[in-house]
């Protein structure tokens, strides 16, 4: 039986580099970081010499796992993906002063597809991307929601 979402992984170019965004920025503190390596991760990984460094961020209902692989090389992402197409598109992050939120990072040159935009009092929600280019939600609820 389900009972939550526990975190979202990511593969990402560096963890240095996206620890400014996700814990300087977003302000998730690191809850661990080390390596992986072994037949425990090819096995889980489905990755023949699978190794790298790991991190969990965490927040207040919200678990971010980092993968900087060092092996095998990962292919790039493309960092302007649809998020038409198929596959995980985004992920979302519940937040409160949305407009807030997003004019600080707006101003750090973090790329949003647009401002905030407001869902008829139900919500307001804006899509932005991290620095290899995953897309996130911030999605606040609005005072029509029930």
């Amino acid at each position: 039986m389900i009972e939550k979402l526990n975190h979202v992984g990511l593969s990402v170019t560096s963890l240095e580099r996206s620890f400014g965004f996700y814990r300087d920025l977003l302000g998730l503190e690191v809850a661990f970081m080390g390596t992986f390596e072994g037949e425990r991760y090819e096995r889980i990984l489905g990755l023949d010499g699978a190794c790298g460094k790991v991190a969990l961020l965490k927040g207040p209902n919200i678990q971010v796992e980092l993968f900087e692989f060092l092996h095998p090389a990962p292919k790039p992402a493309e960092p302007h993906r649809p998020v038409c197409d198929r596959g995980i598109t985004h992920f979302c992050i519940e937040v409160s002063n949305i407009r807030a939120l997003y004019e600080r990072l707006n101003a750090a040159g973090v790329p949003f597809h647009s401002a905030p935009v407001d869902f008829s009092g139900q919500a307001t929600a804006a899509y932005g991307r991290d620095p290899d280019g995953n897309v996130f939600e911030l999605w606040e609820r609005g005072e029509a929601a029930v």
